[in-house]
């Protein structure tokens, strides 16, 4: 099969399509073959070599893939071969095939295509489990989403809404603003000519907001906590801005206030499982009514890999990247 490594780290230029055998299922396990893998900021910071994959798994990037069930492994049932499928995989998405748990595979929601579902599981992986299984956001709550025009920030808009949130966002355009104010974000903060925090109160009446999904780390997290509202929670996702930084405890005292960070690509199976089944369960009903939508900036063939990373890493893109192959 064609797969896409990395020789050595740095740019985009290191990233190559090879050949490698194709893999075989183990127990619980099922072979996709790949149709769509979503491009995702952990892919260009393992480019950069910043963050391996975890121990013992493929060198081949990517966390997410649609395709049809190609190979069934021994003690799996459900899943027949032919059958459409996405998954959450902890490496190996830009490739012709992978081999992943079955509990991390659903079928892709109704009404999506499978180049569309190929960036969409983690995505909503992220959101589902940081924003709602993690930080319990309710509704009549109102969340603050950093980066709101990424891939994760505009499923978390849709899913905010949707679930009968306010959701505010930051964004580093006018026209970025304006593609999360149509997908229902109601404060429209520009971070290179606002201050959030000063926008954020004034919006909620000095209230503050109740969820934080923050990409930034270190840079944002004394604003994140000045941001929050009594009993607010902050959930950390990404650490862009840096990873070291002084936490003020008379604030979270205050505000009887939590911070929580977490990362899924290292999580155990089990846990990943349930974040799968708690996705198919609740948010892929909202994608199949058109409740939430896919948000796709650019397809891209596989050979054209780095022309993806570096669509992805100029900041220009709206939602997702997605790799197509076969």
């Amino acid at each position: 099969m064609r797969a896409v490594v990395c020789e050595g780290a740095g740019g985009p230029e290191v990233l190559r399509v090879v050949d490698r055998p194709d893999p075989l299922p183990a127990e619980g396990e099922l072979v996709l073959a790949v149709r769509a893998a979503g491009i995702n900021r952990a892919d260009l910071l393992q480019r950069q070599g910043s963050y391996p994959p975890p121990p013992g798994a493929s060198d081949v990037l990517g966390l997410e893939c649609s395709g049809t069930v190609h190979a069934v492994g021994a003690g799996v049932s459900g899943w027949s071969v032919g059958d459409p499928a996405c998954a959450l995989l902890a490496a190996g998405g830009y490739a012709e095939q992978v081999a992943v748990p079955a509990g991390q595979v659903a079928p892709p929601p109704g009404g999506v295509d499978l180049v569309e579902a190929g960036g969409l599981v983690e995505v909503a992986a992220t959101v589902w489990s940081n924003v709602f299984m993690i930080a319990g956001l309710q509704r009549d709550e109102t969340l603050l989403v950093h980066g709101g025009a990424g891939g994760i920030g505009t499923m978390a808009i849709q899913l905010g809404v949707a679930l009968g949130a306010r959701v505010a966002v930051t964004a580093g355009s006018v026209a970025k603003l304006r593609r999360c104010a149509e997908l229902g974000a109601e404060v429209l903060v520009n971070y290179r000519e606002q201050d959030f925090v000063a926008a954020l109160l004034e919006a909620t009446d000095g209230h503050g907001v109740d969820v934080v999904l923050d990409v930034m780390g270190a840079s944002y997290l004394a604003r994140n906590l000045d941001v929050l509202a009594t009993s607010g929670r902050l959930v950390v996702i990404g650490m862009q801005g840096g990873t070291t930084a002084e936490i003020d405890l008379s604030v979270l005292l205050r505000k009887r206030a939590a911070v929580m960070a977490t990362a899924l690509r290292s999580r155990p199976t089990a846990e990943k499982a349930a974040i799968v089944a708690g996705v198919a369960e609740h948010v892929w009903p909202l994608v199949a009514d058109g409740t939430v939508r896919p948000v796709i900036h650019a397809m891209l063939p596989l050979d054209q890999v780095a022309d993806a990373h570096r669509m992805l890493e100029d900041g220009t893109s709206v939602g997702k990247v997605v790799l197509t192959v076969g």
